[in-house]
């Protein structure tokens, strides 16, 4: 039990942790967090409590802008080579195996991404930038397997190749605060979600959408108020 109480008093919060997890479990979690945190605290040159998996990849650390309580989960790959960089509020956790890409062509700088305080991404999550900017609220927590994708591909020219016509966007994508992004969600370009939403698991979302309510399907429509 000396392990359960100690892990909660680093948690904070409230946080009560069951006490059915084996104390084997939670030392490992623990040793992992410790790993993470002498890493992520070398590797973005920060004394900040910022927690990042060595099998992470960072690249253009230097365009990173982020508060404490960042954790990175293993083999994550974030680039955060933009106009306006890669920012990050308090307690962000980035999950497994998840890639933020804000430039996807070294022909066009992205725009960039910020995000707002206690946002968690869920696993195999795919977030871009490119010719239109991101920007999320505080809050709001994402399922696995969510992709934004901020710009569109120019295909008005049948002579050319539609790969050499370049990208425009129609607004990039805004998502409000305590919003819940489902699993297998697909968010486009000019999308604005409001805050208070939910967006149901697999719902191909592009438009706007106002405060408090539940959006799904393909294409997306507002399925109900919710609040």
């Amino acid at each position: 039990m000396f392990i359960h109480s100690l892990l909660e008093k680093v948690k904070g919060n409230g946080i009560r942790i069951d006490r059915r997890i084996p104390s084997s479990y939670l030392l490992g979690t623990m040793l992992s967090r410790m790993v993470g945190l002498i890493y992520g605290m070398i590797r973005l040159g920060t004394l900040k409590r910022v927690y990042v998996s060595p099998s992470a990849s960072i690249r253009c650390a230097s365009k990173m802008m982020f508060k404490k309580n960042l954790s990175i989960a293993d083999n994550c790959r974030i680039d955060a080579l933009s106009e306006n960089g890669l920012v990050l509020g308090e307690n962000v956790s980035i999950g497994y195996q998840t890639q933020i890409e804000l430039t996807g062509s070294l022909s066009l700088l992205g725009k960039g991404m910020v995000v707002g305080d206690n946002v968690g991404f869920g696993t195999h999550g795919r977030y871009g930038s490119g010719a239109g900017f991101v920007k999320i609220g505080s809050n709001t927590i994402f399922g696995n397997y969510v992709s934004i994708h901020p710009e569109n591909h120019i295909f008005k020219d049948a002579s050319k190749p539609i790969r050499e016509q370049g990208v425009v966007s129609k607004g990039g994508v805004e998502i409000g605060d305590n919003c819940w992004i489902g699993a297998k969600v697909t968010i486009l370009d000019g999308t604005k979600i409001g805050n208070n939403c939910i967006v149901a698991a697999g719902a191909v979302v592009r438009g706007e959408y106002p405060d408090g309510v539940l959006i799904g399907g393909v294409p997306s429509k507002i399925i109900r108020k919710i609040y």
